[in-house]
């Protein structure tokens, strides 16, 4: 027994270890990743006034990126597998951070079209890679707690884009270049930078972290084999080759589809805002390219508070579909009033809204970690993913084409609130286990196993 609690106490340092040392290397690099994937937002009009690129070939220049995302993710994901998480989130940082950069040198529609599609397909895999990371390094007790705050530095990496892009658009006329020259190139080169860095940064693998030491690496390999083999029990026609073909019937389950549906609605939500959120605050009188780029910054900053406090309610229930539930009407009531409010109410409303939408996202991947089988889990979470990204194309575009033909948004934001209210309804027909929290698998150091059964919901 003695030795069951030391591993015990080596796992829970290692692991500790891990949240302080790699997860804020996570943390930059989603900051580059929103960075460039919204930075047209607060280009938007001045696209327009200097290429030529009007509101419908921006919506849908700005969804092209979703197309290739979706295209790519699970390829992406299969490439990820063989060359391994570190290699492959390096590729993916400085290959997107290159399409950002010759974003400053975009002359015509075509050409913004095209670099947006390579835009997407540069990135795909990034999101399925950092959590197959986490599969990699965090115990199954821990991997929600990892995901979740990973999911919720989405929200601050928003509210920094905003200020950010404000300040590098200012920079109107320096050394020659436009201040949208200025946004697309620094935040490229920045990405390519980062990237970089970020192979010498991360570990492949637990027995090459200098940072652990020989007996939490030990307590550490030892929890994560131990979850792997009661998560790849041999099926009796070939082993790993019949979890494969298991793995791929899995998902034709139509509880996979139904959350790819719910994601969509999630993701119509987040996008319409990322990309539309700054062309609705210039429409508050007397607003500027910096202070666009700080108003901006309100709606993300109230939902980085708002994730923090549904993260608390969530480590309480039983049942996650609930707060989901409340999370996605809030995002409808929000859009909606929104809708109808002066310029100014209305970036209150889209507050509000931010809180509900951001907030269901965590909520929503307890949901496959909990209701779906282990073997179906990984690559369920790439087709959720990217079928539920399609969103980011429906709405910029959707958006896009409602500006253009009727000059407001308005139309949109009442679509944007009946699907959430369509998302809320759909929630109910989800399964998930409710079962409580139980000590994780712990595999001592000197390897003599003890096992006990992992929570329902990391299961």
């Amino acid at each position: 027994m003695q030795s069951v609690d030391i591993a015990v106490t080596d796992l829970a340092s290692a692991t500790k270890k891990f949240f302080r040392r790699v997860l804020p290397i996570m943390l930059v690099m989603l900051v580059c990743n929103q960075l460039n994937r919204s930075n047209i937002g607060y280009a938007h009009e001045h696209l327009e006034a200097d290429v030529g690129i009007g509101a419908a070939a921006y919506g849908f220049g700005a969804g092209l990126f979703f197309i290739a995302y979706a295209i790519f993710e699970l390829p992406s994901n299969v490439m990820m597998e063989k060359f391994g998480a570190r290699v492959w989130l390096t590729r993916i940082m400085v290959s997107w951070g290159i399409v950002s950069f010759l974003m400053a040198f975009v002359q015509n529609e075509m050409m913004f079209y095209v670099l947006r599609f390579l835009l997407g397909a540069a990135e795909a895999g990034f999101f399925p890679a950092v959590i197959f990371y986490f599969a990699r390094w965090v115990p199954a007790g821990q991997r929600g707690k990892a995901t979740a705050i990973f999911i919720a530095g989405s929200s601050v990496a928003a509210a920094l884009s905003g200020p950010i892009a404000g300040m590098l658009l200012s920079l109107q006329g320096a050394l020659g270049f436009r201040g949208w020259q200025w946004l697309f190139g620094f935040e490229g080169l920045l990405s390519v930078v980062v990237g970089i860095t970020v192979y010498f940064l991360l570990d492949a693998r637990i027995e090459d972290a200098k940072w652990l030491t020989l007996k939490e690496k030990a307590a550490l390999i030892g929890a994560i084999a131990s979850e792997d083999a009661r998560h790849n029990p041999a099926t009796g026609k070939g082993g790993e080759q019949g979890n494969k073909v298991n793995r791929w019937k899995m998902l034709l389950n139509p509880q996979i589809l139904l959350l790819c549906g719910i994601y969509f609605s999630v993701q119509l939500s987040i996008y319409a805002n990322t990309f539309w959120l700054p062309s609705i605050v210039k429409q508050i009188p007397g607003t500027t390219d910096l202070s666009v780029g700080f108003l901006s910054a309100i709606p993300w900053v109230c939902a980085v508070v708002a994730m923090y406090f549904a993260a608390k309610w969530q480590d309480k229930a039983t049942s996650k579909r609930p707060l989901l539930v409340v999370a996605l009407l809030v995002a409808a009531v929000g859009t909606f009033a929104a809708a109808v409010a002066t310029p100014v109410l209305a970036l209150v409303f889209l507050a509000v809204a931010a809180m509900g939408f951001k907030s269901a996202s965590p909520l929503f991947w307890t949901i496959p970690q909990s209701g779906l089988h282990p073997l179906v889990l990984a690559p369920a979470i790439a087709v959720i993913n990217s079928l539920g990204n399609l969103g980011g194309f429906v709405a910029p575009f959707g958006f896009g084409i409602i500006k253009e033909q009727t000059g407001s948004v308005v139309p949109g934001l009442f679509a944007l609130a009946a699907a959430s209210t369509l998302a809320a309804g759909l929630v109910y027909f989800l399964k998930e286990r409710t079962t409580t929290a139980e000590p994780p698998a712990v595999v001592p150091a000197d390897g003599a196993a003890t096992v006990t059964r992992q929570p329902a919901a990391t299961r």
